[in-house]
């Protein structure tokens, strides 16, 4: 299939892991910014763009059969943009499962990882504790911020993508936290999921509405493990940390779940299977 792949380029984006998966699946694929898709001037199969956050621009009417995966669905003002944006796509695919039962034509594709540079290295505990990336608004802010007055001996902070591996296999838990603000249930899967995860270190992640975690295959206190309240993320944080033995076994099962179900290769071979069925049927003819 030739495909030319929209989305402006930026180290660690999801784009740059689908473009990586893409051509790893075989495909034959050309990599245009959103704000050069003038340029494209070329008969591709199909056109695919990437959601970036910046819904200012969208791809010219004549790109047909066109598709669209969109990430900042549980963002209020991107939900908006999304949603006046996605009729004019012939196929869209979406990473938390409540948008795609609500956008046309739309398919569950959930974010992932990439084992190249999520995966694990030497595993040798230097911290209690890992989060890599901003700190976002309320309630994270606070929880973060608390975290790091109660176990000081923690990585919590920004760091290049290429280090977020070393940085979470080299702590003994990887926190999660999601901030919601659309209208949609709260069963957003981020990609901090995927990376820690893949880097074999256990997650000890928010409750997910609808189930989110068990669609996943990742099961409470198996692959990672469930807070709902800040207490219970603070008695499970000192008790995961006296029983290295029980989380080691998490984190190893986590790992495994990941690698072998939640690539962005195996994105990357759903986005072209629906795709090509959709081809057969008749649905992105011009």
């Amino acid at each position: 299939m030739k495909i030319a792949l929209f989305y402006e380029p930026s180290p660690g984006t999801v784009g740059e892991y689908f473009l990586s998966a893409l051509v790893q699946a075989g495909q034959q694929v050309n990599h245009f910014a959103l704000s050069q898709a003038d340029q494209c001037t070329k008969n591709y199969d199909i056109y695919l763009r990437i959601d970036h956050g910046d819904y200012s621009q969208d791809l010219p009417e004549r790109f047909h059969p066109k598709a669209f995966y969109v990430v900042d669905t549980h963002l209020t003002r991107s939900w908006k943009s999304i949603r006046r944006l996605a009729p004019r796509y012939d196929v869209i695919f979406c990473v938390q499962k409540s948008a795609s039962q609500q956008l046309p034509r739309a398919h569950w594709v959930p974010l992932g990882c990439d084992p190249t540079i999520h995966g694990a290295v030497e595993r040798a505990r230097k911290t209690d504790l890992a989060f890599v990336g901003n700190d976002g608004g309320v309630p994270r802010k606070f929880l973060l911020q608390e975290l790091r007055e109660r176990y000081p001996n923690s990585f919590i902070g920004s760091a290049p993508h290429t280090q977020m591996s070393q940085i979470y296999g080299q702590s003994a838990i990887g926190f999660h936290y999601i901030e919601c603000t659309s209208s949609l249930p709260k069963d957003y899967a981020s990609m901090r999921v995927f990376e820690v995860l893949a880097s074999g270190t256990m997650l000890l992640a928010d409750a997910l509405a609808e189930r989110t975690f068990e669609s996943l295959g990742l099961r409470d206190r198996k692959e990672l493990v469930v807070y709902h309240s800040p207490e219970e993320l603070f008695t499970l944080l000192d008790d995961y940390l006296k029983h290295d033995a029980e989380r080691e076994q998490i984190a190893r099962a986590g790992q495994q779940c990941a690698i072998q179900q939640h690539t962005y290769k195996h994105r990357a071979n759903k986005i072209i299977k629906i795709l090509e069925e959709a081809g057969k049927t008749g649905r992105m003819s011009a």
